[in-house]
């Protein structure tokens, strides 16, 4: 009794919550509110009995995936105001292709039809004496290893094109060389002045780099030239 009353609430959350995420209109609250799903989502795997998944959730979503939204969207100066000023205008299309999807949706699901033996086949056979993490872990990394490997390279390649994607090179930016830096000799680095006593910038100036043409050295090259003295 106690566990279905604690479904009932869960779920009410969870549902509600979800639909403040779409509905709502400042995008903090939407991050605050997809939170609080996560947190009741991991509350209905604990009732199913699936820990592994409940702890998965928190920490992987919400102490990652969840805050890393929210830090975005507050460090981004977006106009909110300039996003909904087409709202009005837009608002039929999305209603008409919202119509369409949902009548799509419900033709589907009017000729489904469950399979006498699909309820069985749901469930893979485990041990009775081992723990659900374990089962999880020996499941995934025995029966379904080279499904789980393509997945992960999936996931690879679709970040390292994201990247590529998104990889811009500035123009005039400054690289480090380490060749030079490492083959430089102190002679070059460092030059020794017998300052005397209570001398200042008006008797022994200011320390400038000695910046060479471009025809006569790289960027890397002049960066590693000595000082020479600026006096009055």
């Amino acid at each position: 009794m106690i566990a279905a009353i604690t479904f009932y609430i869960l779920a009410a959350i969870l549902l509600f919550s979800a639909a403040m995420v779409v509905s709502a209109r400042n995008p903090v609250h939407s991050v605050l509110f997809l939170i609080l799903a996560f947190f009741n989502a991991a509350g209905l795997f604990l009732l199913a009995g699936a820990e592994f998944l409940a702890m998965i959730l928190v920490i992987v979503y919400v102490g990652a995936v969840a805050v890393l939204f929210l830090f975005v969207v507050m460090m981004l100066d977006i106009d909110f105001a300039g996003l909904r000023s087409g709202f009005q205008r837009y608002l039929p299309v999305g209603l008409a292709v919202g119509v369409v999807l949902l009548v799509e949706l419900g033709i589907v699901l009017g000729g489904w039809r469950l399979a006498p033996q699909a309820s069985a086949l749901r469930y893979a056979p485990t041990a009775p004496a081992m723990q659900n993490t374990a089962q999880l872990g020996n499941l995934l990394y025995t029966d379904y290893i080279f499904l789980f490997q393509t997945a992960g390279l999936v996931l690879l390649v679709a970040m390292i094109g994201a990247i590529v994607l998104t990889l811009r090179g500035r123009q005039g930016s400054r690289r480090q060389n380490i060749l030079v830096q490492t083959a430089r000799t102190p002679r070059e680095t460092l030059e020794l002045i017998d300052a005397p006593l209570g001398a200042g910038i008006g008797s022994l100036g200011i320390r400038r780099p000695i910046v060479a043409e471009p025809d006569e050295a790289s960027p890397d090259e002049a960066a590693a030239v000595p000082l020479h003295h600026e006096g009055h």
